[in-house]
């Protein structure tokens, strides 16, 4: 439970609420403010996936133009962000243009009458990504085994596709119906898909996915062989260089490396 939980049973209530559902939200909180502004620091809010306030409050309209940009951009990458809504001259007189980035600030433009600065601190509550692990492998086991400790939400069954959440499925079936779990894995169209097996096993079985009328494309995204090459040996081995690949995958997209 975070600060702002703990302060405010109705915003506990509803991240509770939004966080059983698999929903990603986050909490604003005003840190500093500067002339006449109508909240004052220590204002929390509770933000929905689209930047609306669900919670608590910020003041009036002038801050919620920044607020829901800065919140979309929170739950893009995964970051907290610090927004400062200033009035124009204000700006001016620092040379700072609205929109613009400042050693981590990101300013915006006051319109409102009273002409205060307002700045707020947002920081975003993303579901766990959802890893699904396909087989009964020793390699499987011991992937299932692992992850969980660096908070990925395990699932063994394909299903439908994972609203809010980012989704990893590693086919660890090595030998037992290997073609029909990637049929199956590429049907859900996770973020990413890897299959554990060597690159002439995984040739054989592109021909064949191609023969069900799978393109090129497709086949193309899954990574074959799963994992980073660490000379890993045992299926715990194997296991660790699978989940390493995981979180690199996952930092790239948050550091805007790699596409969603």
């Amino acid at each position: 439970m975070t600060p702002a939980e703990i302060l405010s049973s109705d915003l506990a209530e509803a991240a509770e609420t939004l966080r059983a559902q698999g929903e990603p939200f986050a909490f604003a909180t005003i840190v500093r403010t500067a002339g006449a502004t109508a909240a004052k620091p220590g204002a929390k809010a509770l933000l929905s996936s689209d930047g609306t306030i669900l919670e608590g409050w910020l003041g009036g309209g002038c801050t919620r133009g920044a607020v829901k940009r800065a919140a979309v951009e929170a739950f893009k990458t995964g970051a907290p962000q610090l927004v400062s809504v200033a009035p124009e001259e204000l700006l001016a007189e620092k040379g700072i243009t609205a929109g613009e980035e400042v050693d981590g600030t990101r300013f915006a433009r006051n319109g409102c009458p009273s002409r205060g600065s307002v700045d707020i601190f947002i920081e975003p509550c993303l579901p766990m990504p959802v890893l699904t692990v396909v087989g009964n492998s020793p390699v499987a086991n011991a992937l299932s085994a692992l992850a969980p400790s660096f908070h990925w939400d395990i699932k063994s069954v394909l299903g439908d596709t994972i609203t809010h959440q980012r989704h990893a499925v590693v086919v660890a079936t090595q030998g037992q119906g290997d073609l029909d779990a990637l049929l199956a894995a590429l049907q859900v169209k996770p973020n990413f898909i890897a299959f554990v097996g060597s690159q002439k096993k995984f040739a054989v079985l592109a021909d064949k996915l191609r023969k069900a009328g799978v393109g090129d494309a497709p086949i193309a995204t899954i990574k074959a062989p799963a994992g980073i090459d660490i000379g890993a040996v045992t299926p715990e081995e194997i296991a660790l260089s699978i989940l390493a690949e995981l979180v690199q995958q996952r930092r790239r997209v948050f550091q805007g490396k790699a596409d969603d």
